[in-house]
């Protein structure tokens, strides 16, 4: 196994705000990408499809971290906390509702938490 973070940061935008906050997000890629232990950092679109009919915000930043001290970094970058305050936080911003996941590969992991 390995110390590899995958994280989902899903958004759900605010009526009519879908197509600028993906541009947000799209604009930090190219920073995100240059940081150390950053693997894989892509903002997607929930797409249908009759074999995936799951439930999802619509918006989805599918992220590989090398370890957790890499993606713990990235989250306190001023450009990410920037974003959060003003597109997230911000009583004008265009996210209704965020949901931010990591998970891990390995078969055990003492810090899951309870279900």
């Amino acid at each position: 196994m390995s110390s590899k973070v995958y994280c989902l940061a899903q958004f759900l935008p605010k009526a009519g705000k879908e197509t600028e906050l993906f541009k947000v997000l799209q604009s930090l890629e190219p920073n995100t990408l240059r940081e150390d232990g950053c693997l894989q950092y892509r903002v997607t679109r929930h797409i249908a499809s009759p074999f995936a009919e799951g439930s999802s915000f619509p918006i989805v930043f599918n992220e590989i971290w090398a370890n957790m001290a890499a993606f713990e970094a990235h989250c306190q970058r001023q450009e990410i906390v920037d974003f959060f305050n003003r597109y997230c936080l911000a009583e004008d911003g265009l996210a209704a509702d965020w949901n931010v996941c990591v998970y891990t590969d390995e078969p055990e992991h003492y810090d899951a938490p309870e279900l």
